[in-house]
């Protein structure tokens, strides 16, 4: 299988939210281009957006001609929450494929992180017709069942940013443990700078079965090995900003140097307890992209946030899921979407 990361230029939506027992259901479509405005700067981690540009640019051509979809193919996608930019970001690129490619996709994820919601969303798919269904697992063993069952009725499974315990077509995820590792990185850098040889890091997760988040703690683990240095007992926020913010402050209150968040609630409930603590001279560095984390970087509140391409998932994820229902084999690859740090300018 050929490896593209196309990169589009994706439009504002609107997210229209249709009931589906027990897991909400919309599409979105492009309505506009809207600018960003922000202060964050991009700098090169593993793969910068610049290469990722230049690799869409390259491919872009080409693109249409090798995914033909011969009927409008019904396609699930099923993140971990609806809430989150990230999952929006990543179903706003799925739309974008299904528009070119004249396929249709719904995005129907449950309104909080639960494997018993979620597995009833896999299901729901299933009883609805869907020909396959892009997933985005909470936990890798607790959807394992429904998927299996899903793919045993002629289902196909492609993974988009964290996958399960089951075959899949194809995933299109983070390098999770080296996005991790720059992190901590940077943590060590910043903390250097400021003259910061050794003190305690707290790290604030999701839980311990999300094989994304759980990745990204190892990852920003590893970059700490050999230094004076200690990494507290990780607690986990389930996601939740003003969980993540208690257990924040918490550590804070211990006297941490450094708190890292392992994704976009994570950190910006890390962000706002630095801020709130008035401390500016804790090292606060996360993952994802919102506006929230976004401001909380430009207030300098948060030093700098590890920005995933969940548009670029979400886009060849729907490609991806088109090329298995055509009856091409893509041998169930794993595709790095990429990864930039986001800095105040």
């Amino acid at each position: 299988m050929k490896k593209k990361r196309l990169a589009a230029a994706l439009c504002t939506a609107c997210l229209a939210a249709v009931s589906l027992a027990g897991c909400s259901s919309g599409t979105q479509e492009a309505a506009g281009t809207q600018a960003e405005t922000t202060k964050a700067a991009e700098t090169e981690a593993e793969t910068t957006a610049a290469e990722k540009t230049t690799e869409a640019a390259e491919a872009g051509a080409e693109a249409g001609a090798d995914v033909k979809a011969s009927k409008e193919w019904k396609i699930a996608l099923i993140t971990m929450d609806s809430i989150d930019q990230h999952w929006v970001t990543l179903n706003e690129g799925a739309q974008k494929a299904a528009e070119e490619l004249g396929v249709s996709v719904t995005f129907m994820s449950p309104n909080t992180k639960d494997d018993a919601q979620q597995i009833e969303c896999v299901n729901n798919a299933v009883a609805g017709g869907y020909e396959a269904i892009m997933v985005a697992a909470n936990g890798p063993d607790a959807i394992s069942s429904a998927l299996n069952e899903a793919a045993a009725a002629g289902v196909k499974i492609v993974y988009v940013d964290s996958p399960a315990n089951v075959e899949a077509e194809a995933t299109f995820s983070t390098d999770n443990k080296a996005a991790g590792k720059t992190a901590g990185e940077e943590m060590i850098k910043a903390l250097e700078a400021a003259g910061v040889t050794s003190g305690s890091i707290g790290i604030i997760n999701v839980n311990a079965a999300t094989d994304s988040t759980v990745m990204r703690e190892e990852g920003f683990r590893s970059a700490f090995e050999g230094t004076d240095y200690e990494i507290l007992e990780t607690q986990y926020g389930e996601g939740d900003a003003a969980k993540s913010q208690s257990i924040a402050e918490n550590y804070i209150t211990q006297g941490v140097v450094g708190i890292f968040g392992c994704n976009e609630g994570s950190t910006t409930g890390a962000g706002n307890a630095i801020k709130a603590s008035g401390n500016s001279e804790i090292i606060g560095v996360g993952f994802d992209k919102s506006d929230a984390i976004l401001g909380l970087i430009d207030d300098g509140y948060l030093l700098c946030t590890m920005a995933q391409n969940p548009d670029v998932m979400g886009y060849e994820g729907v490609k991806a899921c088109v090329q298995a229902l055509e009856g091409e084999d893509l041998g169930g690859a794993t595709t790095d979407t990429g990864v930039s740090v986001l800095k105040k300018e």
